[in-house]
């Protein structure tokens, strides 16, 4: 990620997207922008938000390393990897009732039958269906 992709003035993120993934914007909490405000001024100077400890850019690689030791410390009794954490947040929305396209739009899948997935797993997309 780059600190261009930040839009301060209107408090959103461009997020570019690989393996052909829809681009997309998304906004910037209130706390969010406070926290990215505060790392580029005391961050080294670069292009990058986030930094090696020999300020190139923090690699995909070494972000799934990153999240597979945590999980190792936290005692997590399966591996992880960082490819979870885009499932887990598909399936927390699924899960809090957004609806299928706007989970499209927010991963940016260019094909919706990616995000199916995650509404297919959720064991609670009925029960709201029929009410008392």
């Amino acid at each position: 990620m780059r600190w261009e992709q930040i839009n301060w003035n209107s408090a959103t993120l461009h997020v570019r997207r690989v393996k052909s993934g829809k681009p997309s914007t998304h906004p910037i909490r209130g706390d969010e922008l406070r926290a990215l405000r505060k790392l580029q001024r005391e961050a080294p100077k670069s292009p990058f938000v986030f930094v090696s400890e020999r300020s190139g850019p923090f690699t995909t690689d070494s972000f799934n390393w990153m999240v597979k030791r945590a999980a190792q410390k936290a005692g997590f009794p399966f591996q992880v990897h960082a490819h979870m954490l885009r499932h887990a947040a598909g399936y927390k929305l699924a899960g809090d009732g957004h609806d299928t396209r706007s989970i499209q739009d927010y991963l940016g899948h260019k094909n919706i039958q990616h995000t199916v997935r995650y509404t297919e797993l959720s064991p609670t997309r009925f029960k709201d269906f029929w009410r008392d």
